[in-house]
This record gives structure tokens, sequence and C-alpha cells, in this order.
């Protein structure tokens, strides 16, 4: 499938809602972090997410606009990363599914002549960190204490119904032909994400969660615009100062 104008643009607002959401929920552990290294850590995951989103909006529009002044319904993130934070355990179950997700993507970009490539290039390796990093806490949490390996089970429960809308097609908004967006092959994209997710949590102790995966609710509804209850108080947060001071510069 040959990405035109108008399927790019709605693949490029779907990416760059995805880094900026999460990097929005990645931030609001700054000063609540367990350790001071994670803190560190967290934050430069977020700041790698927030550069991603300015350039993925930048190829839409304006990049200030599109973050702050777009209603919830105008948002075309993943249902997935506008899950709050919830515990630690919570945080880096997302994660792991969400880099995983993403290091495949932008693989599979960065190889094509699109225009995506050349932020694909540089943003998989900011992501293979983030992969290695939520795969190293993953294994760490789930072989730990009684207690952390229980938390780290119910957070990969809890946030399964979200990963199946990771491999739908982006659905454009405004093109009447239907599904557009990047040029990959998700059904084998999703075999990989599944074989690589499945083998860090058996490297963890844990078990690969068996629940529905798809449907009108669990997943894909994101990518239409329709989103969970606590985005709203999220984006509200997120938006509260640019609203408040229109046209405000430093």
């Amino acid at each position: 499938m040959t990405i035109t104008a108008s399927s790019a643009s709605t693949a490029a607002l779907a990416l760059g809602d995805d880094a900026l959401v999460l990097s929005h929920r990645l931030g609001e552990w700054a000063g609540h972090a367990p350790v001071l290294e994670e803190e560190v850590a967290l934050a430069n995951i977020a700041l790698d997410l927030l550069g991603q989103a300015r350039v993925l909006l930048s190829l839409v529009g304006d990049e200030d606009e599109l973050a702050y002044l777009r209603e919830e319904r105008a948002f075309r993130n993943l249902q997935l990363v506008e899950q709050p934070n919830g515990d630690f355990a919570h945080t880096i179950a997302r994660q792991l599914y969400f880099s995983t997700y993403q290091r495949l993507l932008y693989e599979r970009l960065a190889a094509g002549d699109s225009e995506f490539a050349p932020l694909a290039a540089k943003a998989v390796k900011e992501v293979d960190y983030h992969q290695d990093h939520a795969e190293q806490w993953t294994r760490r949490l789930g072989d730990g204490t009684d207690e952390s390996h229980e938390r780290m089970q119910r957070a990969c429960t809890a946030l399964w119904r979200y990963t199946g809308e990771m491999f739908q097609p982006l659905a454009s908004t405004a093109d009447s032909e239907g599904p557009a967006g990047p040029d990959v092959d998700l059904e084998s994209m999703e075999a990989a994400w599944l074989r690589s997710v499945a083998g860090v949590l058996e490297e963890s102790t844990l078990t690969l969660p068996d629940g529905p995966r798809s449907g009108a609710w669990t997943a894909g509804a994101g990518r239409q615009g329709v989103h969970t209850e606590p985005f709203g108080r999220m984006l509200a947060e997120m938006q509260h100062l640019h609203r408040s001071h229109p046209g405000a510069t430093w």
C-alpha cells in the first residue's frame, strides 16, 4: 500500500498522538518514581517520545495547536498509551507492550522509502532502549518477590485487552476509501510482537494473558477518537496552561 499525502497525515497524527500521550503519562512520574535512577530514566524516555511527537505532528500542522487545542475526540492515539500509570508494575507493563510494538514498526518504516523513514531510523535507536528498559524491569519484578510478581502479573493482564488495537490499520477519518497508513505487514508484525512479549514474560515467570485483544471497545476505538474515561482528565491537565493563557509567549 502506497502512502499518499492524506494517508501519511492520518498515520503521522495517530503515531504522533501515541508518542505525545505516553510522554505525558511518563512525565507524571516526576517526583514520584520509586528510586532516583528511575526518575531520570522515565524522564529520558518521556523526552524521547516528546521529540518523536513533535516531528510527527509537524508533518500534519502546527504542533502546539495539535497538542493543546484539539478536543478529546480529535485525538487518534491508542487507548493503551492513555491508561493511567497505576503502580510501577502497571507502568512497566504498558511500556513493555507499547515499546515492543513501536520498535517493530519503526524498524519496518526505517527500511522503507516513505517520508517516515528518516524519523524511524533515528527513533528506532531510542525505542530499542525503551524496550530494553521495560524488559529488564519486567524480569526484575516478575521473578522478584511474591508481591512484585503478583503486581506485575496483574498489570500485564489488566492491559492485555488494549494490545489488539496496535495491529489494526490506521483508519483515515477524511478518506472515504478506508484504511490508510504505513506500508507494513501488520499480521507478521503482530506475530513478532507476540513472540517477543511471550518470551520476556516466560523469562520473568509470568503467564501470557489469554483474554480478548480485539473488539468494538476492548481495542480499535482510540484510532477513531473514542477514548477511555481517564483520558479526558489527563487531557484537561495537559492543556490547562496553554488554554488559560492563549497567545502567551516566554
